[in-house]
């Protein structure tokens, strides 16, 4: 049996420059673009037996897995530990998949909840304003990086993973120098926005 060290360059096990696996990238990323933002705007008024804010916690959860998965990669990419790194990279993508299901479902059966909705009216009063305090501010702020960056992160994703899963490790690592922050900074966003909103869940 050959010995592989973990410190070699994985082998390719796709095809780089292959056109079908970009236009594969692109309608991946275009669908999934369109069922969160349609379907987030659906309420299903389905009762389950259980409380589907559930989705939430579980979203934050593997938010938080994420984050520390992707500094582990970083990590691990800089002590030349690439198999490591490939693993560890992947595990976070299958993550953020199953993230993007339990997404949905939350939205789909819970709706859309305000910060500071206190009466759960989904209107937020003056009073409730005064209320919530200065800090919704900053939630809006973290909510209006986060969704954005979390709109287009996925491509981005996608592309940097074919570009290492094809060998072409150059062009892989100068994707991945942007990938990697705003990756990062999502996966954090969204465990903080989490965070702040939990409390007027109903």
């Amino acid at each position: 049996m050959q010995f592989i060290s973990p410190n070699q360059l994985p082998e390719p096990v796709l095809q780089p420059n292959d056109k079908k696996a970009t236009l594969l990238i692109w309608i991946i990323s275009v669908l999934v673009f369109i069922a969160v933002a349609f379907l987030a705007e659906i309420k299903l008024n389905i009762h389950l037996g259980f409380d589907p804010h559930i989705f939430a916690t579980i979203n934050a959860i593997i938010n938080s897995i994420v984050a520390l998965l992707l500094i582990a990669a970083l990590i691990a990419v800089k002590n030349k530990k690439f198999y490591l790194h490939k693993k560890i990279m992947l595990t976070a993508i299958v993550l953020s998949f199953l993230f993007l299901l339990s997404y949905i479902c939350h939205h789909l059966l819970s709706g859309d909840t305000k910060f500071g909705d206190i009466n759960h009216d989904n209107i937020l009063s003056s009073a409730e304003k005064i209320r919530a305090g200065n800090i919704r501010y900053v939630y809006y702020c973290i909510l209006a990086t986060h969704i954005p960056l979390a709109g287009i992160i996925l491509p981005f994703i996608l592309f940097t993973a074919y570009r290492a899963l094809s060998g072409n490790y150059e062009r892989h690592k100068k994707l991945a120098k942007i990938t990697w922050p705003i990756w990062l900074y999502v996966a954090i966003s969204g465990v903080t926005v989490y965070l702040m909103i939990r409390q007027y869940y109903i």
